[in-house]
Parts: structure tokens; C-alpha cells; sequence
């Protein structure tokens, strides 16, 4: 009965410090007073909890508020500087890695090409990354907290690399490799998964309740958040909808079924089609984009078409799902001028009335740094929970 009543001490505790931290995060600067009444918890709880804080350097004091009357209260503020983290976004073509303190706020950004989706190529210029990013952090009280890597791929719940298909990858453990290598806590998460999160946390799908993030660069995985949550499956390996299929006789997939809809609407199709057009000897996004701009018609052609293409599959999305919003994200939501018409021509077109008003479709608002800024979220809140606190508890 005892360890029972301890046991339950010890929650209750955690949850209270969760949520004056939580409190002081989202509304500091803050007094102590102010936080008693804003949460409701007696003026002692909320100053043990505060000392408790302090002295984990996760909140500061930082001098005088207004006073009513009597003694001016001494103001509060979460310190996102007491450690950074990193958020890397493993590409089939790139490696994009960011270096943020741990209120999200980038610090540094790196991109590089892939030389190869070889194993071993790929994990030495992910290292090279992860140690140039770890080179730029400023001193601070806990160093660099975790590192998050976001994969093009299924992500079993302990963090083991399932299936890549457009990497040819099984049952990799780059968890382990990656820690045995810095002896920093990783993360290994869905790329869609973690650019969902991303956009729910600071981009696109804030405050939305229900949604789902397509993420569409060489292949198309999505990120479905209901009720702000984001959905797994059973198994952890939900939301491989590029694996629809749209043609049911058409080109043969690296998952290993055929007339999947990202072989008709991602970043690798858009290539294909430019190269069979031989709009140029050397194609790439960057150069498409540019003829885009200047107005070639055969890269508009190629890009309605894809646009027509994507809408396809979102069309089985919002029938599915009925989300009420839809955000595009990855390297082909910076074509979203061109695409858009032809996707919501598709949508007018193949969607009952009464799914089609009621879901909404935008473009990613964090851009390319939408995965890695949501994976790095991931080990920001590990870290956290870490330490006996709980993020987003209010």
C-alpha cells in the first residue's frame, strides 16, 4: 500500500511540474503568482515546482514584473539555451540536417547530396553531418540532449529501419549504429510521421485536430494526425499511402507491388517524364523549377500533369479519412504555384460535395525543414520526459 501511495506521489508531482513548465513555456514571461492562478495549483506546489526547474536550468529568473501593489513579482522563463538537438531528414538524394536549442528554434541548417544509397556510403556522410551540426552547438548546460533521423521508410516501435524500398534497405539498425558512434540518445522515425508532427507543431496543421501530412520527394509517404495525435497502425507502420494503387496493370514498384501512386506523382516520376520529353540532358528539381518560372511549356505540361496525378491520390485520402486538412509537403510543395490548379481540378471533379467542402488543402509552411525539424521535436521531448517532464501538459 505504501509503494502504491508513493508511487501515485510521485505521478502526481510529475504531472504538477509538467504543467507550471508547460505554463511557463507558452506563457512566460510569468510570476509565480500568475502561474498559481493560471493553473489552479496552491502558491507552495507551484514554488517547489519552480525551484525544481531551476535548478535543472530548464527556467530563469529574469528580474522585476509590474506590481499591483506591494512587492514586485520576480518574472519567469523557460531557457530553451540549457542544450540543443539535432533533427536530420534522410533523404533518398540528400541528407538535410538541422541544429536547434530545445525550444525548436533552428540554429543551423546543412544540406548535402547523397553520393549513393549505399549502406555504408550513406551512414559515413550522415556521421560527417551529425558531427559538423554537433560542432556548431554554443556550450550549454546539457550539450546536444538527442539526435532525431527521419527515414524514407517503415520504422518498427523500437526504432529498427523495416523496409526502405527506395533506399533497398531491410532491417537496418541505425539506432544502434549512431549511438554506439556519439553515445547520444537517437531517434529513428517515418519521414511522414515526423513532418506531420513537424507542421502539427509549428507549421501548417497548428491547432488543426485532424489531418494528414503527404510528403512527396523521390517516393510519397504521408502522416496522418487524428484528434491531434498522430496514428501509427498496430504495428507502427501506418500511412504508406504512396503504395495506393491507382493502376492496377501498371509499372512495376520497389515495394514490390505495381501501379503504386507514387510512380505516377512524386518527385521521381516528375524526372522520369522530363527526362523521356529530353527537355534537357541533365534534369533535377532546381533545374525544372527554374524552366518553370521562365515558362518552358513542356515543364507546365509535365507539371499539370503531375499536379492531376497527385490530386488522384488525394482524392482516396480525403474519401478515407476525411481529414480537415490535407498539407503537401517535401520538395515538391515549392512547385505548389503550378500544381495546385490541377489538383483541385481533380478534387472538384471525383469528390462528393460534402467531402470536398470540408477539407482543406495546404502547402507546407516549414518547407524542406518540415521532417527534420519534427524528428528533432521528438528527441527535444525524450529529453524532457527524461527528466520527470512531460511537454505539452496543460
Amino acid at each position: 500500500m505504501r509503494s502504491q501511495q508513493t508511487a501515485s506521489n510521485s505521478l502526481v508531482k510529475q504531472i504538477n511540474k509538467s504543467i507550471v513548465f508547460e505554463t511557463i513555456k507558452t506563457k512566460g514571461p510569468i510570476s509565480r503568482a500568475q502561474i498559481s492562478k493560471e493553473t489552479g495549483l496552491n502558491k507552495a506546489t507551484v514554488s517547489t515546482m519552480v525551484s525544481e526547474l531551476i535548478k535543472a536550468s530548464f527556467v530563469q529568473e529574469i528580474g522585476e514584473g509590474k506590481s499591483s501593489g506591494g512587492r514586485k513579482p520576480v518574472m519567469l522563463y523557460f531557457n530553451p539555451h540549457v542544450g540543443y538537438s539535432i533533427g536530420i531528414d534522410l533523404g533518398v538524394n540528400y541528407i538535410l540536417g538541422v541544429l536547434t536549442d530545445l525550444g525548436g528554434n533552428m540554429v543551423e541548417e546543412i544540406t548535402i547530396k547523397l553520393e549513393s544509397t549505399e549502406f555504408t556510403v550513406v551512414v559515413s556522410q550522415l556521421q560527417a553531418v551529425i558531427e559538423s551540426l554537433m560542432n556548431k552547438a554554443p556550450e550549454s548546460p546539457y550539450g546536444i540532449v538527442g539526435i532525431g533521423i527521419g527515414v524514407p521508410g517503415q520504422v518498427d516501435p523500437h526504432d529498427t529501419i523495416l523496409f526502405a524500398p527506395n533506399l533497398q534497405w531491410k532491417n537496418v539498425n541505425l539506432k544502434q549504429i549512431l549511438e554506439n558512434r556519439f553515445h547520444i540518445p537517437i531517434v529513428v522515425e517515418n519521414e511522414a510521421n515526423a513532418g506531420a508532427h513537424g507542421e502539427q507543431l509549428y507549421g501548417a496543421g497548428k491547432n488543426i485536430k485532424n489531418q494528414v501530412y503527404v510528403s512527396i520527394g523521390i517516393g510519397i509517404g504521408t502522416g496522418i494526425i487524428i484528434n491531434h495525435q498522430l496514428y501509427k497502425g498496430s504495428s507502427g507502420i501506418s500511412g504508406e499511402m504512396g503504395h495506393f494503387t491507382i493502376d492496377a496493370n501498371g509499372q512495376k514498384c520497389s515495394c514490390g507491388s505495381q501501379g503504386c501512386w507514387e510512380l505516377y506523382a512524386s518527385e521521381k516520376a516528375l524526372l522520369a517524364s522530363a527526362e523521356k520529353e529530353k527537355i534537357a540532358t541533365s534534369v533535377d528539381l532546381d533545374f525544372l523549377y527554374e524552366e518553370a518560372k521562365e515558362e518552358n511549356p513542356k515543364v507546365l505540361n509535365l507539371l499539370h500533369t503531375l499536379g492531376e496525378n497527385i490530386g488522384i491520390g488525394l482524392v482516396n485520402i480525403i474519401n478515407t479519412f476525411n481529414p480537415g486538412v490535407i498539407i503537401i509537403g517535401n520538395r515538391i510543395a515549392k512547385f505548389e504555384h503550378w500544381i495546385i490548379n490541377p489538383i483541385q481540378r481533380i478534387l472538384d471533379e471525383r469528390l462528393s460535395i460534402y467531402h470536398r467542402e470540408n477539407t482543406e488543402i495546404r502547402f507546407s509552411a516549414l518547407g524542406i525543414d518540415s521532417i527534420a525539424l519534427g524528428v528533432n521535436s521528438f528527441t527535444i521531448a525524450n529529453f524532457f520526459r527524461k527528466h520527470k517532464v512531460q511537454m505539452g501538459v496543460e
